[in-house]
């Protein structure tokens, strides 16, 4: 009886045991995609999250570094090669651009309220320092950006074309943030029914998706990763800030109680 060679081990068109590159591309995109969704709509719910955020996402960003490695991206696909380590021309241009729109804004009493939010009322002056110099910059704006527009938009554009990339990225990007913008919503007492609720939830998300086309946009267009940080930094620790300058003028300007005169000169009333 003719004996013949045995063929390959496995399903058809797998060599070795190991799925052909596109499978395999494409499955990291998608283990990508649901991994950032969970990872701050869910672990964002636990205490322990925020208390030790700056260091987890610091982690988070060299595990997810670590992982494309590991899956073959290079430090130019991810925007971190050799001569990419600044921000360029544009990045730094746009973010001068954000921090000069947050000035205006903070200084035109029409559009000042915009700046209303609670979480930042309470802060002092060493807090907002922490979270404008170190939260922000390297537990957000590094954290996201090196998952989103370095390894997120890096692996799905090895399965789709590049517009689609963006527009995938930017829509994880936006559903990133339902967690967020439901707590923001919370705090400001503006989701107390259903409804509201839903609906503030729901212009979060398109808000931060049309954000995220901006910085992926910037991404693909200076090839470099540290401009989209450099934006994204200079928005939200710009908004912060201006917040924070907003709600201080509007403690000083507050009417101080009423005193009574006594016989011993004005003592306030006990």
């Amino acid at each position: 009886m003719r004996r013949h060679a045995p063929g390959p081990a496995g399903p058809r068109g797998v060599t070795g045991g190991r799925l052909p590159r596109p499978a395999r591309d494409a499955r990291f995109a998608i283990g990508a995609c649901a991994a950032l969704t969970a990872y701050n709509n869910v672990l964002g719910l636990r205490p322990w999250h925020n208390r030790w955020y700056a260091r987890l996402n610091a982690a988070a960003t060299g595990a997810a570094l670590a992982a494309a490695r590991g899956s073959g991206f290079t430090a130019g696909d991810i925007g971190i090669g050799r001569g990419r380590w600044l921000p360029g021309r544009l990045g730094s241009g746009l973010a001068a651009g954000a921090t000069a729109g947050w000035l205006l804004i903070a200084v035109l009493p029409a559009t000042r309220p915009l700046l209303d939010d609670k979480r930042v009322a309470g802060l002092d002056g060493r807090a907002v320092a922490y979270q404008a110099l170190v939260r922000i910059p390297v537990g957000t704006a590094l954290w996201e950006e090196t998952a989103f527009r370095g390894v997120l938009q890096a692996a799905l554009r090895r399965v789709m074309p590049s517009t689609a990339a963006i527009l995938v990225t930017s829509a994880v990007f936006g559903v990133w943030h339902v967690r967020p913008t439901l707590q923001a919503l919370r705090v400001n007492g503006l989701a107390a029914d259903r409804r509201p609720a839903l609906a503030g939830t729901c212009a979060g998300v398109a808000g931060t998706a049309a954000a995220g086309v901006l910085l992926s946009w910037l991404r693909a267009r200076s090839g470099r990763l540290a401009a989209p940080v450099l934006l994204h930094a200079a928005v939200n620790s710009g908004a912060l800030v201006a917040a924070q300058a907003i709600a201080a003028r509007s403690r000083r300007r507050e009417p101080r109680p009423p005193v009574t005169e006594g016989a011993s000169g004005a003592v306030p009333p006990g």
